[in-house]
């Protein structure tokens, strides 16, 4: 496995990935080695590494890892290839995309959101304008705007406008800076946000940051992990998670690879396959009214049905 500049102990994204990792070593027997990428420049090297190493399946983990990816499959068509968060149009027939339709569950966040904001105002923040991104924010956004549909509310969202496709990203898509998503998370609550969704990867712990030092006024979701369980320093704050089913997927790849069964047709978790999933409230169980429950679980399952649309 190779991972993109976050690291394997990002709380986020590569550490969930790794954990796919991890059980695969522990439940098929294999022999496992990882390379963590500390800049971009590393990728192409480290994924040739791996390739020198003799190694049956290269997992990589993160939609920047893409081109890098998919020019060491076409050098090496005996390794099998998987890579998180990301897939082709026309992939080479040993890379198998893992990816996840994040705008359904994030869809919920966004109704969340507004069911609890006090402001009438929720935001959200990205480390870079990618589709694995934005594709969170685009449902955060059409949960909000169902919301105000269906409650005849005006809750705005700040951070993202998905006409235009711009928003809050941190320069230099630095998913790493802490300090660059709390600079990022500080403009959104100026504007009067007091419910975040950050989307950065380590990068999201600014969003976390503000919220805490907000004095119970701001709360702030997490992405890719149960943020409660992945950052207890920060569970008062986080009502709850968009998560990614990153580790089953990461597991299910190279279990394929190692029976021979392995194939090109990209992985797809949705809410339905609980490859993407709203996590439990937590802490924050007794704040969330009756009504938003039943509301979230029965958008749930007209999403999981296809009688509510959710745009990716």
């Amino acid at each position: 496995m190779v991972s993109d500049e976050g690291g394997f102990d990002d709380k986020s994204f590569n550490e969930t990935s790794y954990k796919g990792l991890k059980d695969a070593e522990k439940q098929l027997g294999i022999k496992v080695d990882e390379l963590q990428s500390k800049t971009v420049a590393d990728y192409a090297g480290n994924v040739q590494k791996m390739v020198e190493r003799k190694c049956n399946i290269i997992v990589t983990v993160g939609f920047a890892l893409g081109d890098a990816t998919a020019a060491s499959a076409k050098a090496n068509p005996d390794v099998d290839y998987a890579i998180v968060d990301y897939s082709y149009k026309e992939p080479e027939k040993n890379v198998k995309g893992l990816t996840f339709n994040t705008a359904e569950p994030s869809f919920l966040a966004g109704y969340l959101a507004a069911s609890l904001s006090k402001t009438g105002v929720v935001g959200t923040y990205g480390g870079a304008n990618y589709p694995t991104v934005t594709i969170f924010m685009d449902g955060y956004a059409q949960g909000v705007a169902h919301y105000n549909k269906q409650k005849g509310a005006s809750v705005k969202v700040v951070g993202w406008d998905r006409a235009s496709k711009t928003g809050s990203f941190i320069p230099g898509n630095q998913f790493s800076d802490v300090a660059g998503g709390k600079q990022l998370a500080t403009n959104l609550v100026a504007q009067g946000a007091d419910v975040i969704l950050p989307v950065a990867g380590p990068a999201s712990e600014g969003g976390l940051q503000v919220a805490a030092e907000s004095q119970g006024k701001v709360s702030s979701l997490w992405v890719d992990s149960d943020g409660f369980l992945s950052m207890p320093k920060y569970a008062a704050v986080i009502p709850s998670s968009v998560g990614k089913g990153m580790d089953a997927a990461v597991l299910e790849a190279i279990k394929e690879s190692k029976e021979k069964t392995f194939t090109n047709k990209a992985y797809v978790g949705t809410l339905a396959n609980g490859g993407a999933y709203l996590a439990p409230f937590h802490d924050w169980d007794s704040k969330v009214s009756a009504e938003t429950k039943s509301e979230i679980e029965q958008m749930k399952k007209d999403i999981e049905a296809g009688t509510l649309k959710v745009e990716a």
